[in-house]
């Protein structure tokens, strides 16, 4: 039985590294109403956990990428 578990977060939809901010938020929201709904078996609520936690981590990065910029963009007017 367990040759038939595959847990791919990558097959639930585009490599995350290559989404944008808005794009894997939407897909981070559509994930987290999806695990809400309780409606997915143990295999597809871990992939979409998974799936989420990338999701999520790319989010930050886009973010924190922008707190960078308004920094340095920050910093450029003072001097």
């Amino acid at each position: 039985m367990s040759e038939n578990i595959v847990f791919s977060s990558e097959a639930m939809g585009a490599p995350v590294d290559t989404l944008s901010y808005e794009q894997a938020r939407a897909e981070l929201d559509a994930v987290v109403r999806q695990l809400e709904s309780g409606q997915s078996n143990l295999e597809q609520s871990i992939a979409l956990w998974e799936r989420g936690e990338a999701l999520a981590k790319r989010c930050e990065a886009w973010l924190e990428g922008a707190r960078e910029r308004l920094a340095q963009a920050q910093q450029a007017q003072q001097h």
